[in-house]
């Protein structure tokens, strides 16, 4: 006898909810078989389990739902090998080409960030250094009005 899964072992098993499963088999990820009354108990085989496996490997890669379900269903299709393989190739291809484009976006905003530093922090040492001229200015300015304050008073 194969093992079975419930939607719930499958659940806890992959730390999904029982929801996330369901939207996996509308999808037609998932295909488990309908048992007890009215057929509302699903039964996941180890093939659904194996595919829902893969499904979540794909995501983690970064491929749609779609694309995880297409090089999914090579999984059950006949052994044509060379064909599944260069589709497979063709779909990673395709993704690896998206990451790249993604990846320059995202130097192309550090390295904007990074001129943006560059001139915050140069106009910091701007703004403090003419706070401290300032200051100076007014201490000398303090000491020397005091002197002669004092000279008025005294006259």
């Amino acid at each position: 006898m194969s093992t079975t899964y419930s939607i719930g072992d499958l659940a806890r098993e992959f730390d999904l909810t029982t929801r996330a499963i369901r939207f996996y088999e509308d999808l037609g990820l998932l295909l488990p078989e309908r048992s007890g009354p009215g057929g509302r108990t699903r039964v996941y085989s180890g093939r659904d389990r194996t595919r829902l496996k893969l499904t979540l490997r794909a995501k983690r890669l970064g491929l749609s739902l779609t694309e995880a379900k297409d090089i999914i269903d090579m999984y059950d299709s006949p052994r044509d090998t060379g064909a599944q393989l260069t589709k497979f190739l063709d779909v990673l291809a395709a993704h690896r080409k998206q990451v790249e484009e993604q990846m320059a976006d995202l130097q192309a905003n550090l390295d904007e960030i990074k001129v943006h530093q560059r001139e915050a922090k140069a106009l910091l040492v701007k703004a403090e250094k003419a706070a401290e001229a300032k200051a100076a200015v007014q201490a000398i300015h303090k000491t020397a009005k005091a002197p002669a304050a004092k000279a008025i008073k005294t006259a």
